[in-house]
């Protein structure tokens, strides 16, 4: 017996109403027919993502800034014009579009200061 991968990933939020509406409205995810109570699932492939409620006896200011030390990547369809449009909104943006191996690829900070990066190759 042993794990085979990933199968979905959530990152716990202080305002959940305010965290969706930042992935769907700027981010343009589209939210998944059903999710469970206290959590927000997107449409994502191949793997699901959502963002949550804080777990009990989670305190998402108590330490470091939340998912320190995990790279958090979603494919996009054109991050340079993804990038444009959010700098323009005025969300951080933590390291400037490069080209590299996974396409060109930036890094946002969203609404709970999670480091996001953004890729466009497939």
């Amino acid at each position: 017996m042993s794990v085979i991968g990933f199968d979905f990933v959530a990152l716990q939020v202080r305002d959940l109403d305010c965290a969706a509406a930042f992935y769907t409205d700027r981010l343009g995810l589209v939210r998944a027919p059903a999710g469970p109570p206290g959590a927000v699932v997107f449409a994502t492939e191949p793997i699901p993502f959502a963002v949550r409620e804080p777990l009990p006896g989670v305190d998402l200011d108590a330490g470091p800034r939340p998912g320190n030390g995990v790279a958090l990547w979603l494919r996009a369809t054109d991050s340079q014009r993804l990038h444009d449009d959010l700098a323009a909104a005025g969300v951080p943006i933590a390291a400037p579009p490069v080209d590299g191996p996974f396409g060109r690829t930036f890094t946002l900070v969203d609404e709970d200061g999670y480091l996001v990066t953004v890729h466009d190759a497939g």
